[in-house]
């Protein structure tokens, strides 16, 4: 097994996946998603406007630790470093990539849909892991029966994953954060409507807190 890679930095349990069409979006959406509470955004590469996007909110807001989403390619880690990615995150795991990262020294999440190839981003180093799409996969059933057999390995649910059962997986041992699109809806962040954003943001804040609570 290689030396455990880094982890990411943020605090939330909660990661807002985002498809960001326009950079301009990208700063007032971070200011809003702080404003609730959650301190990490996951900025995805599905749009051309991504790394633009990073990299505004690396620069105007440095308190957010901006995450770059959906890199599956090797030559995106170098991408998404220069743009200001404090961590990246992927939903899935091949050997070059996760061998661009590791030489990176980027935090990474891996993306694994199976205990093997949990089982392998472990042998690279890693003991987070993105566990996508979680829904489809068997949902908290799954990340529970995987707890047995790798119990020293966290994972971010995503796909699927939404304000209503976001407890259900965060009350596994096993389970870190999830990561979810609902705190950013398409329309709220094309009105602007950046209240919307602050409210659902501290929305999930607050469940997160209640859950902790009843422990």
């Amino acid at each position: 097994m290689n030396s455990p890679a880094p982890l990411p930095l943020f605090k939330s349990r909660v990661v807002p996946v985002i498809v960001v069409t326009d950079p301009a979006q990208a700063v007032p959406m971070a200011e809003a998603l702080l404003a609730g509470g959650v301190d990490v955004m996951e900025i995805t590469l599905r749009s051309a406007a991504g790394l633009a996007a990073i990299e505004a909110v690396a620069r105007a807001v440095p308190e957010m630790q901006v995450g770059a989403g959906t890199v599956t390619r090797a030559s995106e880690v170098a991408q998404v470093l220069a743009a200001g990615a404090r961590f990246g995150l992927s939903p899935g795991s091949t050997p070059g990539l996760l061998a661009a990262v590791l030489a990176s020294g980027l935090p990474f999440v891996p993306g694994v849909a199976s205990p093997s190839e949990a089982m392998a981003a472990r042998d690279a180093g890693f003991t987070l892991m993105k566990c996508f799409p979680a829904a489809q996969l068997g949902g908290v059933e799954v990340l529970k029966a995987w707890g047995g057999p790798l119990p020293d390995l966290r994972f971010c649910p995503t796909g699927g994953v939404s304000l209503a059962n976001m407890g259900s997986f965060l009350s596994l041992p096993n389970v870190a954060m999830v990561g979810g699109s609902w705190l950013t809806p398409a329309a709220a962040v094309k009105a602007g409507d950046w209240a919307q954003i602050t409210r659902l943001a501290r929305e999930a804040t607050d469940a997160v807190a209640a859950l902790q609570a009843s422990r």
